[in-house]
């Protein structure tokens, strides 16, 4: 079974997962993963399908635009590149960071820099700015995979020193810790 990945983005109403995930019944696809958020009015999805023997990319992504144009999406459809040797799985350990703070230009970007410098993996991401300088108003979650064999706390002694730089209040916590600690 080929796996293929669905890009779905437009203005935020009722029915698109309904439209979209119709058409692709339809077509005989199977809905493995789907991430979905609205940011303000936009709608933005991916969802990872598994197609039996492959009909064709361009075909999906025809039959998708026909049944979604009501709704004026956009849609892209490309084959998900095979995942890395799973024989030599690399070893990581998860992290939420959490930041708060004033609002200016580059904080994710300033950020996503320290964590890149230590090998860490940003593997979600949200992010809300109101704007301002109250520190409630703008605030950035990241789940990160930190690679087992990093210098866990040179990673976070740059991370604070940067937090400090930018006016940011700073939160690192295992995922095991944050689960625990934000268990309902």
């Amino acid at each position: 079974m080929e796996k293929i990945i669905i890009t779905v983005l437009g203005s935020d109403r009722p029915g698109i997962i309904a439209a979209v995930s119709g058409s692709l019944f339809r077509q005989d696809l199977n809905i493995e993963n789907v991430s979905q958020m609205v940011l303000q009015s936009e709608f933005a999805a991916f969802f990872v399908v598994t197609a039996p023997d492959g009909p064709p990319t361009g075909r999906i992504e025809e039959a998708l635009r026909r049944d979604l144009s009501p709704l004026s999406l956009s849609v892209h459809v490309k084959k998900l590149a095979p995942k890395p040797d799973a024989a030599a799985p690399l070893s990581r350990e998860p992290f939420f960071i959490t930041t708060t703070g004033p609002d200016q230009k580059g904080l994710v970007a300033r950020i996503t820099g320290v964590m890149a410098e230590h090998g860490a993996n940003v593997t979600n991401l949200t992010a809300v700015f109101e704007g301002g300088d109250d520190p409630g108003r703008n605030i950035m979650v990241y789940e990160v995979d930190v690679p087992a064999d990093a210098d866990r706390t040179a990673l976070s002694a740059a991370l604070r020193a940067k937090a400090a730089e930018l006016c940011l209040d700073i939160s690192i916590q295992h995922r095991n810790i944050f689960d625990a600690v934000n268990k309902i």
